[in-house]
Parts: structure tokens; sequence; C-alpha cells
């Protein structure tokens, strides 16, 4: 599915307003990262890091992480790397020999290269998740993390994973249900619209994770394994405040809203967060599967 750009051009409702359709995806950077300007793919470096050195992210991900055997020596692969957080995490777990990290966008790939430190047991790669440039049967594991929303045509990676590992080989796809991100305290909240704003603008399709099972079998994958993992915030709020500034913004910049309710809706979730009163929260789910021997 190729995503469909949300401008100026976009349908109003009956008072004249723009809305966005149901349906109708705004752009999604990661998507096409490698048109993406280049400022932006700074921009989207920058926040992958930060995001990685969240605690409720990296427990998420030390959780995913330990449902995975890894064999002796394995070699694992990481497909849509970014600037590689998962990829040095997963070289220093126990069992692994070697991991390879793969990303369309050079410029998220020279960074991986210069924040792994040149740590010897990692590499990285640019590449089409769809297409990739390894052999068949080169890795004893491979893992999406947060990527395969991203990406067109999710199958074909479902695939390509798939004819990249040994056979026993696992895959592993940990990633967001973001039909649930919520900003909500009660009915009709209007720092929701922010948050379905910046998720639709972010997301490929928000509703992969409910496809995943079937995905996965498609590709040939069997006995797999799911496990829900969730990241809430309230007291210190961090990642969902940013998400809801960041919807308000996205308002503002296609023309859905003026300059004074971006401010206003942007107040209104830095109040929260000051009060005590925030509230933020994304399901995320993990499958594990095999490629049987």
């Amino acid at each position: 599915m190729i995503p469909v750009a949300f401008n100026k051009m976009a349908p109003r409702n009956d008072r004249g307003a723009r809305s966005i359709p149901d349906g109708v995806f705004m752009n999604d950077p990661y998507a096409a990262i490698t048109e993406t300007d280049p400022d932006i793919v700074q921009t989207i470096a920058e926040r992958l890091e930060v995001r990685a050195a969240d605690p409720q992210q990296k427990k998420m991900r030390d959780a995913y992480l330990g449902r995975i055997n890894f064999p002796d020596g394995a070699h694992v692969l990481e497909i849509g790397c970014g600037t590689g957080p998962v990829t040095r995490t997963i070289s220093d777990l126990a069992n692994v020999a070697k991991v390879t990290g793969i990303d369309p966008s050079p410029i998220l790939i020279e960074s991986a290269n210069a924040l792994s430190n040149g740590r010897a047991n990692i590499s990285f790669e640019v590449g089409d998740a769809r297409d990739m440039p390894f052999e068949d049967g080169a890795f004893d594991v491979a893992i999406f993390h947060t990527a395969l929303c991203h990406i067109p045509e999710p199958e074909r990676a479902l695939a390509e994973a798939f004819r990249v590992l040994i056979k026993g080989g696992t895959v592993c796809v940990f990633d967001g249900d973001y039909a649930t991100a919520t900003v909500a305290a009660a009915e009709i909240d209007p720092l929701q619209a922010c948050s379905a704003a910046v998720t639709r603008h972010n997301v490929m399709d928000r509703w992969l994770v409910r496809r995943l099972p079937q995905l996965l079998q498609g590709a040939g994958f069997s006995d797999i394994k799911s496990a829900s993992h969730g990241y809430f915030d309230n007291d210190d709020p961090g990642y969902m405040l940013g998400h809801a500034m960041r919807g308000a913004e996205v308002l503002r910049d296609n023309g859905v809203i003026g300059p004074d309710l971006c401010e206003a809706l942007q107040n209104e979730a830095k109040r929260r967060a000051t009060s005590g009163t925030f509230f933020g929260h994304i399901a995320y789910a993990s499958f594990v599967g095999l490629k049987a021997r």
C-alpha cells in the first residue's frame, strides 16, 4: 500500500473545515525514508535514540528479546534498524556472535555506524526489507522492532525474512497496535485529535498488529507465539506527551487548525503533565515464529 499524502485538498466537513478522512493516510516519513528531507531524517534519528533510552521502552524490549531462543553463536538480523539502538542491545546478549542491521536510509545507517562505536560483532547495510542483499539461510534470527508497520507490502518483508533464515530459524516482530494510541482522559477529549493526527502521520498501517498472525503464517512461519506489552504515561509523561505536542503541530501544519488552537492544545497537554492528570497509552505486541525444519 502506498501512503496517500494528506494535504490542503482534504475533504471539508459541513462547516467548511478540513478533516482527515478515515482510512486516508498522511505521509509516513519512515515509509519513504529515502525521499524524506535530510533534516527530517536527522530528527527521526534523534527521536529513535531518545525513545530507545526510555525505561518503559527498554522494559518492553528486554521482555520480547527474552522470549527468543538464541542459539550459540547466533547471527542475528535486525530489519529496519534505524540508528541501531536495538542492534546494539542484541549484540550484548549471550549466545549472539554477530548482528547485522539493515535500513533503507543511508543517513540512519551512517548514524548507526557512528553510534556502534566500532563494535566488532555489529555490521550495518543499506537495503530494502522487501529485497534484501543476503543469501538464503544466512541468519539464525530475524527481528523487526517497530519497523514492519512502516513498510509498504509488509508481506514481502516477511517473505524475505523467511528466505534469509536458516531452517529452524526464528522470526520476532515487535510493533505497536497504534490504533489504540490515546491521550484522552474523557469522552470527546480534544487532545485525542492530536494523538490521532500524529499516529496517522507517522504510521503506515495502524492496524498491522491485528493481522500479524495471518501475515506470519502466510510467509511460511509456524508455531507462532504472541505476547502483549504496553506503554503508559501518567505521573511523569515523556513519550506520549511528545506524541500529543507533535500531533497538534501536524494538525496545524496541514491546515486543519490555526496556530492559536495549536498552542492552546499544547498548553493543555503541558498543564495536565504539570498537574499530574496527563494520561497516555499505546498497546504493543510481540510475535515469535519459527521457520520449520
